[in-house]
């Protein structure tokens, strides 16, 4: 069963049937991806020609902050997905996706546990039990702050397998606030700014990724359920209004995400910017994104925002213009796989040398 149906019906017995065309998203992330291949290759490509060295194992730990992310982004989603549906009048709220946040949760323990690895073998990827100083993570900052987050995503993982797994959501922002201290430690120049930035940061990201996720989870099921039904029925005339009802909740769903999305953006675009600056003086800025590899990461993450951006913008006019107003699932679904790209590069981002601040 599929969500989108045709965007028009046939002008005649001999006309054509318009489609949703999909060509120019498609094309745009074609020339994302080009853009932000050579970060995406891993931290060589990135860090060759800089003068850099790289820290042992980046690779390694980039994939693994990657995961981390990523499985913060799926239960953070659910949880803020299920409660914007909570206010759509008519929404079929009794079929619900399958919950995707236990598995979540055990990709984010196996992914904390390998970064916890990390941090105990004095920030080398550990290659035999015995490199590793367990004891030693109790006495760093860094240490601590990487036991919490273990701990954090298997709490996650026990909320979400309850009865009542919305209290996962105290455990996640366990994890967003432990990464949004770990990016900024004592020494650094303004400490508690940074950490407030990247923990709004963090945040909302993971409300954009992982609710867009779980909005177009949730209006495939509807779709689903109605149309099975529809099958099911003696009388199709009482299931097709059913039907309609469906889409008419998916698609207030859809706009209800769309316009807290935009804020969502706005305060990513605000807290991004200002990191940013706060790594790179505003004169280095420019040298800095073509010189240094997190400049190259950067800008490559960059331009996959604004194709988001740009996504989301089609979905928004789809949901506004179009005669069928779920067609706006085209965009967002290509929205989602290039988040899931920025979610990549972020990971690379975390564990590539600080830029150098040049007075």
């Amino acid at each position: 069963m599929t969500l989108i149906r045709p965007t028009a019906e046939t002008a005649g017995a001999s006309g054509p049937v318009r489609r949703p065309a999909a060509g120019r998203a498609v094309a745009l992330l074609v020339l994302v991806a080009v853009a932000a291949l050579i970060p995406l290759l891993g931290p060589r490509p990135a860090l060759d020609g800089t003068g850099e060295a790289a820290v042992p194992g980046v690779g390694g730990i980039a994939l693994l902050r990657a995961a981390l992310f990523a499985a913060l982004c799926v239960p953070v989603g659910e949880l803020f997905a299920a409660r914007l549906a909570r206010l759509v009048p008519g929404a079929p709220l009794e079929h619900a996706p399958r919950s995707w946040a236990p598995s979540a949760a055990a990709v984010g323990f196996l992914a904390a546990l390998g970064l916890a690895s990390v941090v105990a073998t004095g920030n080398l990827l550990p290659h035999h039990l015995s490199d590793m100083d367990v004891g030693g993570l109790y006495q760093s900052r860094d240490g601590k702050l990487a036991l919490l987050e273990v701990n954090a995503f298997l709490a996650a993982g026990l909320c979400a397998l309850s009865r009542r797994p919305a209290a996962q959501v105290w455990p996640l922002a366990t994890v967003v606030l432990a990464e949004a201290l770990r990016a900024h430690p004592a020494p650094e120049h303004g400490p508690l700014v940074g950490s407030g930035l990247t923990l709004v940061h963090v945040a909302c990201a993971a409300l954009w990724t992982g609710g867009l996720l779980h909005v177009l989870r949730m209006l495939r099921t509807w779709r689903a359920a109605s149309e099975a039904a529809e099958a099911e029925a003696a009388e199709p005339t009482g299931t097709a209004e059913t039907a309609a009802s469906a889409d008419a909740a998916g698609a207030a769903l859809l706009g209800l995400y769309a316009r807290v999305a935009a804020v969502l953006f706005a305060a990513l675009t605000a807290t991004g910017a200002w990191s940013a600056l706060r790594r790179m003086p505003p004169g280095t800025v420019l040298d800095q994104l073509t010189a240094t590899s997190y400049g190259r990461t950067l800008l490559a993450k960059l331009v996959l925002v604004a194709a988001v951006a740009v996504l989301a913008l089609l979905a928004r006019l789809r949901l506004r213009r179009a005669a069928d107003r779920l067609s706006a699932c085209v965009p967002a679904r290509a929205e989602v796989v290039a988040l899931g790209l920025v979610v990549a590069v972020s990971g690379l981002l975390t564990a590539l040398p600080l830029p150098i601040r040049w007075s």
